[in-house]
Parts: C-alpha cells; sequence; structure tokens
C-alpha cells in the first residue's frame, strides 16, 4: 500500500470520528451522493475544508471521467457555438468526451449543480460566468476538479483561473473608428449594467469620446441584454429624435444587438450605413452574412474555449504557481455598416 493511499485513509477516518459519521458516509459526500443529511454534508464539508483535504490522483486517473463539462447559463445558438467548438476541439486531441450543462443564471450555476458535477467527477470544468461560490470552488477543490471561468461578466477574484479578453481595447477600437470616419453622434448600447464586460466596453467608447473632444450625451449609453431585441428596443428609442439630434452611428456591444439596431433603423426608413452605421461585438459567423455585413470587433470566442480547456488540463496535471488571468486580443473587423455621416 502506498504512502499516499495510506494517509487519505487516516485524514478521512479522522474527519469520519470528528464528524461522527462512518467512512461510507465520508465516501457518499465525497462522491456527490444525495442520500446524505444537508446538515451531515455541510458538516463534514466543513471539516473537508478545515483540514485542507485534497483526493489523491489528481488528473485523469481511475478516479475522474474521460470528460471535460462546459457549463452555459444559456444557451445561444450563435455566440455558445463558437465556445463550444473550442472546447470540443481540444478535448478531442485529449481523447476527451464533452458534458454540455445549462444551470443557473448568468453569475452562477444553480445550487444543485455541484452536486451533478462532483458524481460525474469530469477531468475539468469550463464555466461560462462571472464566478463561483467559494463553498463549490471548495468542494471541487477538495475532489481535485479544476475549473476555468470563460469571459468572466463580473470581477474574479485573484485566486480564480479564467480566460477573457481585453473589452476595453474593443469598446476603444470601435468608437475610434467611427470618430475617425467623421461621426460626431455616437451612442453606445451594450450589456447588463452589472457585467464587467459591458462596463469596460463603454469605458473603452468613453475613452475614445473624451480623447476626441466629443460631448458624450447620457442618454446615448444604453445598458441592454446582449440579444437582439435589446438592440432593436434601445435603437428605436434613438432614432425616433429629430433627424439633427438622434446619433449618426450606433456601437453595439454584442452582434446579436447589433442585428436588432439594423431592424430598428430599417422599421424607421434609414439605411446603413448611408443614414445609420453600426459596428458591433464578436465578429459571430452571421455577422458576415447579414446585409450590408457588419463591421465588429472580432472576440476570439472560439480560442477562449480552447484555451480554458488548456488551462484546465495543466491544473489537472498538477501545475502550481500563480493563478493565470488570460486576455486574449480582440481586433476591428471592417465590413459595409460604417460608412462616413450624410
Amino acid at each position: 500500500m502506498s504512502s499516499d493511499v495510506s494517509a487519505e485513509r487516516v485524514t478521512l477516518a479522522e474527519v469520519a470520528e470528528e464528524a461522527g459519521v462512518s467512512l461510507s458516509t465520508i465516501s457518499k459526500v465525497l462522491n456527490g451522493r444525495t442520500d446524505v443529511s444537508p446538515g451531515t454534508r455541510a458538516r463534514v464539508e466543513d471539516l473537508l475544508h478545515r483540514r485542507g483535504y485534497t483526493r489523491r490522483g489528481i488528473g485523469r486517473s481511475e478516479g475522474h471521467a474521460e470528460l471535460i463539462e462546459l457549463v452555459f447559463h444559456e444557451l445561444d445558438e450563435i455566440w455558445s457555438m463558437e465556445i463550444i467548438g473550442g472546447v470540443e476541439s481540444v478535448a478531442k486531441e485529449h481523447g476527451l468526451s464533452v458534458v454540455l450543462t445549462v444551470s443557473g443564471s448568468r453569475h452562477a450555476p444553480d445550487p444543485d449543480w455541484i452536486d451533478g458535477v462532483i458524481r460525474r467527477r469530469p477531468v475539468g470544468v469550463v464555466l461560462v460566468f462571472s464566478e463561483l461560490a467559494p463553498e463549490y470552488r471548495e468542494q471541487l477543490r477538495t475532489r481535485s476538479i479544476p475549473f476555468v471561468i470563460v469571459d468572466p461578466a463580473g470581477d474574479p477574484s485573484p485566486d480564480v483561473p479564467s480566460v477573457g479578453s481585453a473589452n476595453w481595447s474593443g469598446g476603444l477600437a470601435a468608437t475610434r473608428h467611427l470618430i475617425e470616419l467623421g461621426h460626431r453622434r455616437i451612442a453606445t448600447i451594450t450589456g447588463p449594467d452589472d457585467m464587467m464586460c459591458s462596463l469596460a466596453r463603454v469605458d473603452g467608447y468613453r475613452s475614445a469620446m473624451n480623447s476626441a473632444g466629443l460631448p458624450i450625451d447620457p442618454s446615448w449609453i444604453r445598458f441592454g441584454d446582449f440579444h437582439v431585441t435589446g438592440g432593436r428596443n434601445h435603437a428605436t428609442e434613438l432614432l425616433s429624435r429629430p433627424a439633427g439630434e438622434r446619433p449618426t452611428a450606433i456601437f453595439a456591444g454584442s452582434d446579436l444587438q447589433a442585428l436588432g439596431v439594423m431592424d430598428a433603423a430599417r422599421a424607421a426608413g434609414l439605411s446603413v450605413p448611408g443614414d445609420l452605421s453600426i459596428v458591433g461585438y464578436d465578429d459571430v459567423p452571421i455577422s458576415r452574412w447579414v446585409n450590408p455585413p457588419l463591421t465588429t470587433v472580432h472576440q476570439p470566442l472560439r480560442r477562449m474555449g480552447e484555451e480554458a480547456v488548456r488551462l484546465a488540463l495543466r491544473l489537472a496535471g498538477g501545475t502550481r504557481g500563480a493563478t493565470p488571468r488570460m486576455d486574449l486580443a480582440t481586433s476591428l473587423v471592417v465590413r459595409e455598416s460604417t460608412a462616413p455621416p450624410a
């Protein structure tokens, strides 16, 4: 018997004795079994945490299924597919399958998700959320299941591995492009106001406007939902103003919102880009096929999924050192939805 296994059994025996439960109960908690009372489960989890217990044999061993778990709060058929494609490509390179889970809100998965992932015991978890609650992080740590957050919508804790993109730079580049074309009345429709990526894109917009000495009408800054309807609704309000007061250009915080802006412009009898220039964000495939093709900020969604899996696998392999935070570069892609103002 190896010393590692002996140490594990002694530790679990001590935990069982202190918790006043059997070793089989400890095993049920570690494996996410549901036939343990909430009070007992909480007591065992607390003891595992306080004793710094970590299941031996981390990485791809007999203790883990050959899986990468990918978790979204919602599936968008356009945006999500880019990340899914990146995750699947790297998983396939390493002989792993992908389990796709939809759970919770944009901030965190539902509480019952943690029990399921513990039962499935994947090699690693990739989460498209802003954060993961400390108690969930600890439960994954004790089972040696590494996790990585993709495109954090909030400001993740320093000890949380994450892969994002340069949102401020993207907002800056989009707005500068419109300014360089000669636009002065530029509005922006970003995402929800409780998401860091939304705020960073707006900050980039403000920086470009301020650097150019252009005034910013507070009503030109709108917080949407990253979906078509959000872009359409806000653009309808902005474009209902008299011709001399409405914006001549709109920077939308996602390509889907940009499609909504296009729809609102057509409904108002305005041509794109003749009467209104539009810039999106993400560079999803549909942005190249709409009429006119959309000028947008390329966000490397597929590569973000790829890098998240690579990072999870490095952590599963026992890589130590500073917790990685990776921000990938964005770039402006100029197409036909922008032009100098009439």
